[in-house]
């Protein structure tokens, strides 16, 4: 478990470090942007995955009952959830669920509530859908991000909301909802008859509080819908599996309807193996992986304290992507990303890309080895002090 090791990625068919020019980013830029991490993943799941290249044959796959109790233990073990085999729809990610949501549970032109500066895909899949966004903003309150219930409920009512994607935890603003946070979110939505759709592929990265399954409010299962996938935290993006939590049977019919017509079926199987190894196999692995990522943002806190006062990081409370506030350097987005791009040479998610509140704001990712962090850090040191 060496998070040191540094591992060369270029030429690897990556994303993150061969399609800069694709992109239209400069070509000698460091990329920290999107959010997979410069970590091999844990050797027992590498294991079960050369077994089954070696065995040869990759026919048409579904999950058995080990998988199914491997999912099961680990959202009892780590989240209280006593989910049930009929809950789980697999898709090949949650991004494509969110889509298949928007289809199955809105008409075109209905509005969908978000809470921006939030992850860039929901608006996205509202959009390509013909859907309308709204948002209803979080708000920055001494660093601290917070929900303006009364303006959450106001546009439910006044835009006859009938979705909701919950991002929990939060991406970018890092923010982990208390119990209490969710308790007015659930009876807001239930008294409107909001579907709760909410992304918690973060959920296993939280540094302050406990995250809350929406699964263990009882009282609202039929109109909730939990999306979960361990490509996140166990590093396996591209395997491609997730597993899409629907209690209700109208709910899960309606939406695996929308698969239907999509033409998806089976998923590939070495995500099914990826994700039965993480989960029977990887609690090691991870809870080393935690301290590393832990340690690192204290790195970065203390790097810009430092060093560039200026940069505030919003402290997060959950997820390995961080969100640096830069507005008080006074300069506008377009010169910001032009500074970080072509003078620091570095690769990260401008903040407005997450909506207009995020204006001012960049994404950076530090899930990777520390001297390439401290390197990256030294850069932005070098174009803005």
């Amino acid at each position: 478990m060496n998070f040191d090791e540094e591992i060369d990625r270029h030429d690897t068919f990556s994303l993150k470090y061969d399609c800069n020019k694709r992109r239209n980013k400069p070509e000698d830029v460091f990329p920290i942007w999107v959010a997979d991490m410069d970590f091999k993943c844990p050797e027992e799941i590498l294991k079960d995955l050369r077994q089954k290249v070696d065995f040869g044959i990759f026919g048409y796959s579904e999950p058995n009952e080990e998988y199914f109790q491997s999912l099961h233990n680990w959202y009892f073990n780590n989240f209280n959830v006593n989910l049930k085999t009929d809950w789980v729809v697999m898709t090949p990610g949650i991004v494509f669920a969110l889509a298949m949501a928007v289809k199955a549970f809105t008409k075109e032109n209905d509005y969908i509530l978000i809470n921006n500066p939030v992850y860039y895909p929901f608006s996205e899949v509202i959009i390509d859908n013909n859907r309308n966004v709204i948002s209803s903003d979080l708000v920055l309150n001494n660093s601290h991000y917070e929900i303006d219930f009364e303006d959450f409920e106001n546009k439910i009512k006044k835009y006859k909301i009938k979705l909701y994607f919950l991002c929990s935890p939060h991406n970018p603003v890092g923010r982990v909802w208390t119990k209490e946070e969710l308790d007015k979110i659930i009876k807001i939505c239930k008294e409107n008859n909001v579907i709760i759709v909410s992304d918690e592929i973060h959920s296993d990265f939280v540094w302050k509080g406990k995250h809350t399954c929406l699964l263990n409010y009882e009282e609202y299962l039929n109109n909730i819908i939990v999306c979960t996938s361990p490509t996140k935290t166990f590093n396996f993006a591209t395997l491609q599996i997730s597993n899409i939590l629907i209690p209700n049977n109208e709910l899960r019919l309606k939406f695996k309807k929308e698969i239907d017509k999509a033409g998806y079926s089976q998923l590939g199987l070495m995500g099914i193996v990826a994700c039965n190894s993480a989960y029977k196999h990887g609690l090691p692995w991870l809870n080393e992986l935690r301290n590393y990522l832990k340690e690192n943002i204290s790195f970065v806190d203390t790097f810009l304290k430092e060093k560039l006062p200026k940069v505030k990081l919003i402290k997060p409370e959950g997820t390995y992507l961080l969100w640096l506030d830069f507005r008080a350097l006074g300069l506008s987005d377009e010169d910001l990303n032009f500074a970080i791009l072509n003078k620091a040479k570095l690769w990260l998610d401008s903040g407005s890309m997450f909506g207009k509140s995020g204006q001012g704001f960049q994404r950076i990712n530090i899930a990777l080895p520390r001297k390439k962090l401290q390197w990256a850090l030294e850069q932005l040191e070098k174009t803005f002090k």
